[in-house]
């Protein structure tokens, strides 16, 4: 496969690269930048150094296409939709790593006051919960918080047992992207822990058209991120009420039937830690029920710098190109 990265200077764009060059089949023609043309994609990433001998182009849509079997766009909120009406008329496969074909379009331009110039309806896709991904043109990768979340309460929504669910959200500072900012600044992010938007996060939008997607009478979900001193990661802990009580056995059994056949889900007994999926394209999931309650905690660990960005959306790329899902991204965590 010959792919195309637009907007590859930050960091989704980056680990684009990393985990690409490790892909036996993919094979990197075009890397766009306007602010670098002409410089070494390793100046900016300096970890791809002797990996990728390539430069930043400034090209149109067309001239990637041109080059491309399969094009990730990983521009800011509101540009991507500038370029892929071109990328889709050439034929091309696209995958969105933007928030502007997540949502419907009137959510979308309600949640992000933006007007839509394309609307059209996309798969929205987290693999785990769209088998329809393989038969896809064009596919909106996820955001890093609703990935963590949606996966942690997909199985009990799906059998239609939710009455409310709390999501709190612990992301690393990468999920801010690479422009400093006074919340990456060193002196307020370190040995702290800053949250942030705490009823209004665009990605709750994500969160709760998943969830009510696979149960309709959910009415009750709340999202509250925070920021920690860690570069990578997201937890997630998951305060779901249930219509009725469960058992241990019973909340093992609904999981293990529902992502029995996942491969980058990890079921675990205990608790999730960051530094046993970072680098990885996994999902560890725990949960534990609360005795003589109608509360289920469950946690979910991911890197959201690839199961929620660019290690889901290459994902995406192998079954959209009927190869598995696994292709080049079957490796272990960073840990310790």
């Amino acid at each position: 496969m010959d792919i195309g990265i637009i907007g590859g200077s930050g960091y989704t764009g980056g680990e684009l690269m990393r985990l690409l060059s490790q892909h036996p089949e993919g094979n990197i023609k075009a890397v766009t930048s306007r602010s670098r043309k002409g410089e070494k994609v390793s100046d900016t990433h300096a970890h791809l150094r002797k990996i990728f001998d390539l430069e930043f182009e400034d090209l149109t849509p067309e001239e990637v296409a041109s080059r491309c079997d399969i094009v990730f766009t990983a521009v800011p909120h509101g540009a991507a939709m500038q370029v892929v009406p071109a990328l889709i008329d050439a034929g091309i496969k696209v995958v969105d790593l933007s928030a502007d074909y997540r949502l419907k379009t009137d959510v979308f331009e309600n949640t992000y006051k933006l007007k839509h110039t394309d609307p059209r309806e996309v798969v929205y896709g987290i693999p785990e919960l769209h088998p329809e991904v393989p038969s896809q043109q064009f596919i909106a990768n996820p955001g890093c918080y609703p990935t963590g979340a949606t996966l942690a309460a997909a199985p009990l929504a799906n059998a239609g047992l939710i009455e409310r669910v709390v999501f709190d959200s612990k992301s690393g500072i990468s999920g801010a992207g690479v422009e400093p900012s006074v919340v990456s600044h060193y002196p307020n992010m370190a040995e702290n822990i800053q949250p942030y938007r705490l009823t209004t996060h665009r990605h709750r939008a994500e969160i709760v058209q998943e969830l009510t997607r696979l149960d309709g009478s959910l009415k009750s979900i709340s999202f509250t991120p925070h920021v920690i001193p860690s570069i990578r990661g997201i937890l997630t802990t998951s305060h779901i009420f249930v219509k009725k009580q469960l058992s241990q056995e019973d909340v093992s059994t609904i999981y293990g039937d529902f992502y029995g056949d996942k491969p980058f889900i990890r079921l675990i007994k205990g608790i999730p830690m960051l530094g046993n999926v970072r680098g990885s394209n996994f999902c560890d999931i725990g949960f534990e029920v609360e005795t003589g309650s109608y509360r289920i905690v469950v946690i979910s660990a991911i890197d959201n710098l690839v199961k929620g960005a660019s290690g889901q959306a290459i994902q995406n790329m192998n079954l959209m190109f009927g190869l598995p899902e696994t292709t080049g991204l079957w490796s272990p965590g960073f840990a310790p």
